[in-house]
């Protein structure tokens, strides 16, 4: 609990083993509620490691993707009555000690979104990003930021806090269930007006830790190249594209179901139960 808030730090899961139990050694339990771990049909031991270590764990009977993965995570996180939702990868390339940080940044209502930037405080390099990943990242960064109007220091990282509004509001749904999923959030998140901060995040990148190949990453790159457009187009008002549909249907929590007598009484009828008790008109 942070200022009242309750904190959910949710681990997006796969072929974790080798790092999950030193990711979750430095988690701050002082203020986080519950660690919820969704992995996505790894063929390690990271299931079996994670029920060891007691973590609340859910398995996805296939793979399904990076955003698929990340969209059970705040479904659950959610459904477990989570105000600030902290997405934190099991890799250990991230400082989960800077947890306390973020959710502080959401809970005091500054900012309704905060990345842990890689960028901020030059440590990228130092921390054994590889050079043509750091490139990527600053032209891509670079061109989101001119279609978008933001000024962000990078858009490609994967440590992120997030108040309950944004993630109950946002048409989730509507996203890819591949690593585009990141990048098309932060598009949705300056569409519908929420605010975003940053803090500086040393990264490691070790043998162990995750990473995508460069097939992969070619792929992400077009994906955020036509996101970044679909945004600018979207703005123009020549392009209605669904990542930014004000629907509820595309949300994890679909608010637009009511109780029967709820939707009653919005609209001034009688309940079925208040039907049956109504007097009979004379005849």
């Amino acid at each position: 609990m942070l200022h009242g808030k309750n904190v959910v730090v949710v681990l997006p899961a796969y072929k974790a083993h080798a790092t999950l139990e030193k990711t979750y050694a430095d988690i701050p339990r002082e203020i986080v509620d519950r660690v919820l771990l969704v992995d996505d049909a790894s063929d390690d031991r990271t299931v079996e490691l994670a029920r060891k270590l007691a973590i609340e764990t859910f398995v996805h009977e296939r793979n399904l993707g990076y955003g698929a993965n990340q969209k059970t995570c705040y479904s659950e996180a959610l459904s477990r009555g989570a105000d600030i939702v902290v997405m934190l990868h099991p890799d250990y390339q991230y400082d989960p000690r800077l947890i306390t940080a973020m959710a502080a940044m959401v809970a005091s209502g500054t900012y309704d979104m905060v990345l842990g930037s890689r960028i901020l405080g030059n440590t990228a390099r130092s921390g054994g990003m590889p050079l043509y990943k750091y490139l990527a990242n600053r032209l891509l960064t670079a061109f989101e930021n001119l279609m978008l109007g933001t000024k962000l220091s990078e858009f490609h990282t994967g440590y992120r806090a997030f108040s309950r509004k944004v993630l109950v509001t946002l048409p989730l749904l509507a996203n890819s269930d591949d690593f585009v999923f990141d990048n098309q959030i932060l598009a949705q998140i300056v569409a519908f007006g929420f605010t975003i901060g940053e803090i500086s995040c040393p990264t490691r990148y070790f043998p162990e830790a995750s990473t995508i190949n460069l097939r992969r990453s070619v792929v992400y790159g077009l994906g955020v190249l036509r996101t970044s457009l679909s945004y600018r187009l979207w703005r123009w008002r020549l392009l209605r594209p669904t990542m930014f549909s004000q629907s509820p249907t595309l949300r994890l929590q679909k608010t637009y179901y009511f109780d029967a007598a709820e939707a009653s009484r919005r609209v001034g009828l009688p309940s079925a139960a208040e039907k049956g008790r109504a007097p009979r008109p004379d005849r």
